[in-house]
């Protein structure tokens, strides 16, 4: 095994220090909890796993994961199964480290953001490339075929075992500046978050700048940047549409995040619980999905103002409504550039587990990377 980086050594110790603050808080609730659900049949008090979750200020934590396991899952299983959780940003860890985490054990259960992720393994977010998938069926379908073999990687590489994809809501580009399509962002200043996106700013002919989420708005407002890749919400929430006066529809990316256990103590659970977990966690995945559609369109609404919009603030921008035109460029850039960069730095067996799994259903072709 390859050792261990220094951040991830860090993150273990956290993670030590978490798991008894874990405990003390199991402790202290274990009273409510008995109250609130019961013990089970046999007078048990229900079996208590931990769980590490995604980002704890985003819907997909706030409104999904931390409910599913600290209410819905006590209800579901009579008493008989009960969580703690903890968002991973708020317990200190790098999302990058969990991989690893979850292989060696420190993290039993939890959700690692794909594109994070893939520093360490690059293949994981085949089905997520910029530029890859314009609108949610499309996402729907590319992630369909690529599953098999994502639970199989997590499994072999890993020792994780895949029980949920859950999914982001649509990065989109908001500008300071009037555009209409694709092409007219052309020279721009334009915020990326992962290398995918940035190599397709670039093949746009604009200059992708990568920027932390939390400095978008003063990069715009200082004019180091002229245009932010986003979510259509998140970046409502945060001010965009009183710093910017466009945006597009066209989703550059989306935002995988995958569910997974150790494959230890997924095994040490009862096979009736493994079931539950299973059942339980295909509804939880699906309402994720149904939520990144909503927030999605919803953001759209806010930011354009509409008497919709309920869950952000009304702005009065003008939405760019994707050209047949921008479909088809965009198309083009994930064939010239976004995909044969993504092989160049994933390697040769990339470009064969692509042509495997995602080019029957994208009709793209990998070729291998010239040396």
């Amino acid at each position: 095994m390859r050792p261990w980086p220094r951040r991830a050594t860090r993150a273990l110790a956290t993670l030590a220090a978490l798991g008894v603050l874990l405990g003390a808080a199991a402790h202290a609730a274990r009273a409510q909890t008995d109250t609130a659900h019961g013990v089970d049949a046999t007078g048990q008090e229900p079996l208590r796993l931990r769980i590490v979750g995604s980002l704890g200020q985003l819907n997909v934590y706030t409104r999904h994961e931390r409910p599913f396991w600290t209410e819905v899952l006590p209800r579901v299983s009579d008493g008989r199964l009960a969580a703690d959780i903890v968002a991973f940003d708020q317990a200190g860890l790098g999302g990058s480290d969990m991989l690893r985490l979850v292989q060696a054990g420190a993290v039993p259960f939890a959700t690692a953001l794909v594109p994070l992720v893939a520093a360490q393994d690059p293949r994981l977010g085949a089905p997520d490339l910029a530029g890859l998938n314009p609108d949610l069926p499309t996402m729907r379908r590319h992630t369909a075929a690529f599953r098999p073999y994502l639970a199989q990687r997590l499994r072999e590489r890993w020792g994780a075992e895949l029980l949920a994809v859950y999914l982001y809501p649509a990065q989109v580009t908001f500008c300071k500046r009037p555009f209409a399509s694709l092409a007219d962002l052309l020279g721009r200043r334009i915020r990326t978050s992962n290398l995918s996106q940035s190599d397709f700013v670039e093949a746009l002919g604009a200059v992708p700048v990568q920027t932390a989420f939390a400095d978008i708005v003063p990069k715009l407002k200082s004019g180091d940047i002229e245009c932010a890749i986003t979510g259509a919400m998140s970046g409502n929430i945060v001010g965009l549409h009183e710093v910017t006066t466009h945006v597009h529809t066209l989703a550059t990316n989306w935002g995988l995040a995958v569910f997974i256990a150790n494959d230890a103590a997924w095994q040490a659970l009862p096979a009736e619980s493994r079931a539950l977990l299973r059942r339980e966690l295909a509804s939880l995945e699906a309402a994720i999905w149904d939520e990144s559609e909503r927030e999605t369109e919803g953001g759209l609404a806010c930011n354009r103002g509409d008497a919709s919009c309920t869950d952000g603030r009304r702005g009065r921008m003008t939405v760019v409504q994707a050209t047949p035109q921008d479909l088809r460029r965009g198309r083009t850039i994930v064939v010239g550039a976004v995909l044969p960069r993504w092989v160049q730095r994933c390697g040769a067996e990339c470009a064969e587990v692509w042509n495997r799994t995602l080019a029957p259903v994208t009709g793209i072709e990998a070729r291998a990377p010239t040396p």
